[in-house]
């Protein structure tokens, strides 16, 4: 039985950003920028199958780990997309929100600013809302949310279901729907804690491509394999 049910929000894993310039013998750094026309491409395209939302992780808590060279990068070109990018999205009509811990101090001020700023210029933009999870971990957003919760009601006798029911409201952006499918690219098969709690229906879909090499016809390819999914939420 396939899906009757459309896709409206795309969630992805742009991996393999590294792989791939390490397989044209240039510095990981040129993955990261050979990955931006990926993301372009991916944007016009799911605008064109008329997405509503689109999530794709950024940066997340774990990649401080990564020297600092690339870190400096990564920082850098995240300025650099949308000081060069931004007017184009917005005319566009894409609508940005940036999900995670924006108000690390590791984060240079400069990103803080331009991502507040790019938020309010585009926050009454409707044909695509795009999701930027920057400095993002999903641990720490359920923990977020979970001590949030607990400080907001901690003179009243919560029930469990009272818990379960209202939990998500605690979250960052409670009004961002569950993604429908979860692509990861570049053949890992894993989640590396990215909206571990928001992924509970979700179709995982895993891919071999490295990110820089997704394209439209590789984007078609995974649309048609989510229509093939049969989603019964456990009535079946």
């Amino acid at each position: 039985m396939e899906n009757d049910k459309p896709l409206r929000h795309l969630a992805i894993i742009m991996d393999g950003n590294g792989r791939w310039a390490l397989n044209q013998d240039l510095p990981r750094t040129a993955g990261h920028a050979a990955g931006e026309h990926s993301l372009s491409k991916t944007i016009d395209w799911a605008i064109a199958n008329k997405l509503e939302w689109l999530t794709v992780y950024a940066f997340s808590t774990e990649n401080w780990l990564r020297s600092e060279e690339e870190v400096d990068f990564l920082m850098f070109f995240n300025r650099d997309i949308l000081i060069r990018r931004r007017e184009e999205f917005d005319q566009k009509g894409v609508r940005f929100k940036f999900l995670g811990d924006l108000k690390d101090s590791k984060i240079p001020e400069e990103n803080k600013n331009l991502m507040k700023e790019t938020e309010e210029i585009t926050k009454n933009n409707k044909t695509l809302n795009l999701v930027f999870a920057f400095n993002y971990g999903s641990h720490k957003e359920i923990h977020n949310a979970v001590l949030n919760l607990h400080n907001e009601n901690i003179n009243k006798n919560l029930e469990l279901a009272d818990i379960e029911s209202s939990l998500y409201n605690y979250f960052q952006y409670p009004e961002v729907p569950f993604p429908d499918a979860l692509l990861r690219t570049a053949g890992e098969k894993r989640i590396s804690n990215f909206l571990l709690y928001q992924l509970s229906y979700t179709e995982l879909i895993f891919i071999d491509t490295l990110w820089p090499d997704v394209n439209e016809d590789i984007l078609d390819d995974v649309l048609l394999e989510f229509n093939t999914r049969n989603r019964t939420y456990g009535k079946n």
